[in-house]
This record gives structure tokens, sequence and C-alpha cells, in this order.
């Protein structure tokens, strides 16, 4: 056993230093034995006792390591991101939607919530965030009347959601030589460079061309380590979704791939419905949805696909 490890980690050196006074002792106890074999019999309940607290004491140490490595990989925060999908000008405006109802889910839920560049991100970090909304990645549909609509007809719209999460640890680990970076600097609205120093970031993975951008840290170094945390969290997302396609027949306990070409919920607001396609289960109240009011549908989207009573989401 590597005693060393347990040693250096804070939350195990006082276990590892008794683990190696009872390893003393097991030894003392083994020598006076080589000495006076007569005593052998008379130190058998000693030893026993002793190498019990010795296993407890590992099986503790081990037992800390295994829970420390799962907090370690659990998310810490998320990255939103959102894109406007079919539907011209009503598609953007949806997303601009999603993103501030997100956002007021996040406030409703002590979370910090971030704007990014705009609507096009939103940084979320908080207990419980990953769980929450793991399965918000998809195309969102709404289905209702734009206002610039005169014939009351009904247009259909989409904004595709993808949630990224940033962990402690990256599960993956990336060559330097293939990222690409380059610097600019910060700009403002309407376009004026709001910081002479060139403190903008942006990252491309060439294997897989994927790219962030970063530019709302107030230095280079805290933009470059913040795209390199996303660009991170877009390359593990890439090939998770790549492995569940592979394993498509076998997803039965998941809701969809987790891809975000996969339809997942419409809005429509002509009915004041929100139906979630995945375990085809509908909310009413729309306004209030759209206000941040969303943990009923997460709870239920999260009991569902923890015990595996979830269909497929529907391909766009």
């Amino acid at each position: 056993m590597d005693i060393g490890a347990f040693k250096s980690n804070p939350k195990t050196a006082y276990l590892a230093a008794e683990y190696e006074r009872i390893e003393g002792e097991l030894v003392h106890l083994t020598d006076m034995i080589v000495k006076d074999p007569s005593l052998k019999d008379l130190a058998e309940d000693e030893r026993m006792s002793l190498l019990a607290q010795r296993d407890a004491l590992r099986a503790n140490m081990e037992e800390i390591v295994r829970e420390e490595a799962v907090v370690d990989e659990e998310p810490v925060a998320v990255v939103m991101e959102l894109r406007a999908g079919a539907g011209g000008d009503e598609a953007a405006i949806f997303a601009n939607e999603l993103a501030h109802m997100y956002q007021r889910y996040a406030e409703r839920r002590g979370w910090d919530a971030e704007l990014r560049d705009g609507v096009a991100a939103i940084e979320t970090k908080g207990k419980g965030v990953w769980d929450a909304l793991r399965w918000e990645t998809g195309v969102h549909r709404v289905q209702r009347i734009p206002d610039t609509e005169k014939s009351g007809r009904i247009h259909t719209s989409t904004a595709s959601v993808a949630i990224l999460p940033i962990r402690k640890k990256s599960k993956i680990e990336i060559n330097p030589s293939d990222i690409k970076m380059e610097f600019s600097r910060s700009g403002g609205a309407g376009g004026q460079n709001v910081n002479k120093v060139e403190t903008a970031v942006r990252l491309v993975h060439i294997p897989t061309g994927l790219e962030v951008r970063s530019q709302s840290e107030r230095s280079q170094q805290a933009n470059r380590e913040k795209a390199m945390q996303i660009l991170m969290a877009k390359v593990d997302v890439l090939q998770e979704e790549e492995e569940a396609k592979k394993h498509a027949e076998v997803r039965k306990n998941q809701i969809g791939t987790g891809d975000r070409s996969e339809k997942i919920r419409t809005y429509n607001f002509p009915q004041n419905r929100v139906t979630d396609h995945r375990i085809k289960e509908s909310w009413h109240n729309i306004p209030a949805i759209m206000a941040g009011d969303l943990e009923d549908m997460l709870t239920t989207i999260r009991t569902r696909a923890a015990s595996g009573e979830v269909g497929e989401a529907e391909e766009e």
C-alpha cells in the first residue's frame, strides 16, 4: 500500500499517521514474539486487534479519496450557450428570452449567473447547478404569433441550448500544439474599443474546429484561462455526444443523447403550454415559466431521468 499519497493529502494525513503508528506496533509485536516465542499466544489477540484497526483506517482513507474524486469530477459551474435557430428575427428574440429565463431561474436558486458576450452564453455557479440544468441541452421550439405578424398567423422558431460543465479537474487533456490562440482588443457597445490592450482571447481546437472567445475578464491571462475552461468543456461534451451516438441502441435510461440537434421542448404560447418531448409531459402558465419558474419542470425531468422512465428526443 502506498501510504505516501495518503500522507500528502490533507484530508487523510492524520489517518495515515495513525496507520503508520499501528504498522510500527505490529512490527514491534512481531519482533517480541521472535525473541520470546512463548508470548505468541498471549500476543495474538493484540495482533488481531491491531490488524482490524489498520484495515479500518485503510478503508476509511480509500473512501475519503474516492469521495474526493467524485467531488472533483462534479462540475462546479456550467456555461449555457444559446443560439438562434430557424425563424430569423423571431428565433433571435426567443434565444434572448430563454437566456433571461435561465438567468431568472438561477437567481431564484441563489446561484451566480453572469451573461457573457451578450446573451450567447451564461456562466452559472452554485451548488446543484449541473444536476438541475444538465438535461436542457437541445433544440427548444416556440410557437406563437410574433408582434410583427399582421395576419395573426402562428410562427414556429427554434433556439439551441448547450450545457457545458466546468469541472475543477477536466476529464480530458488537450495537447497545447492542438490549440491556436489569438488576441485582440475587447470591444464595447457600438464597436468601440473599451480596452487599449489586447485582453480578448480566441482559442481554436484544431482537431475539432471548436472555438471559444472570451473578453469579459479584465486581463489577458484571465480571459485565456476562462476560454481554456470552456474549450475543454466543449471538447468533453463533443466526445460524450459521439460516444452516446455510438451506443444509441442502449440509451433507454437516458433522455436523448444530449445532442443539441435533438428537439427537446416546445413552448406553445397560444395554448399556454410547455411540452417536453422526451417525457411526453406538459406544463401550463408560460408567463411564469419564462419568468424563471422552472423548478417543477426541471425536477420532474431529473426524476424521470434517474428512474429511466423516459423516451428519446425528436430529431430536429
